[in-house]
């Protein structure tokens, strides 16, 4: 199971050699100062946003890999029935989130606070993911 933890200035997603073949990459690396939120999700599927790009998709047992959608990339790493801690990533990052599942909610709780500790500026206006943006309603720019 991927493994989530901070080395150094960095959030790595530590991914078992299985999961590394399933999503055709290594693991995942992002500074501490690209995270803006961390939010903890009780049910596995509700990360899952756009569509598969690159990994295995296994709906109803697992997903790992990246997902394309309007506001760039995202890597998960879900088994179903577990917890799933959320990353969100500002736009300087190489994906815009960044969810793995853990054992029990008690470690995602720990995990998040662990997180929310060490990044340097979140964004703790609200304990919920932020929604996508909808094309249709950025202003059009001049």
């Amino acid at each position: 199971m991927a493994r989530m933890f901070i080395d150094g200035d960095d959030l790595v997603v530590h991914l078992s050699w299985r999961e590394k073949v399933a999503a055709r990459r290594g693991d995942v690396r992002a500074p501490l100062t690209a995270v803006s939120r961390v939010t903890v999700e009780p049910d596995w599927w509700r990360p899952l946003r756009g569509v598969p790009h690159r990994g295995l998709w296994s709906p109803g047992t697992r997903c790992i890999g990246t997902r394309t959608h309007e506001a760039g990339l995202d890597f998960v790493a879900i088994r179903h029935g577990r917890p799933v801690v959320c990353v969100e990533l500002r736009a300087s990052a190489p994906f815009r989130l960044v969810a793995a599942s853990v054992p029990t909610i008690a470690e995602a709780r720990s995990t998040m606070q662990a997180l929310a500790g060490q990044a340097p500026d979140l964004d703790m206006s609200t304990p919920c993911r932020q929604p996508l943006p909808v094309p249709d309603e950025n202003p059009p720019s001049e």
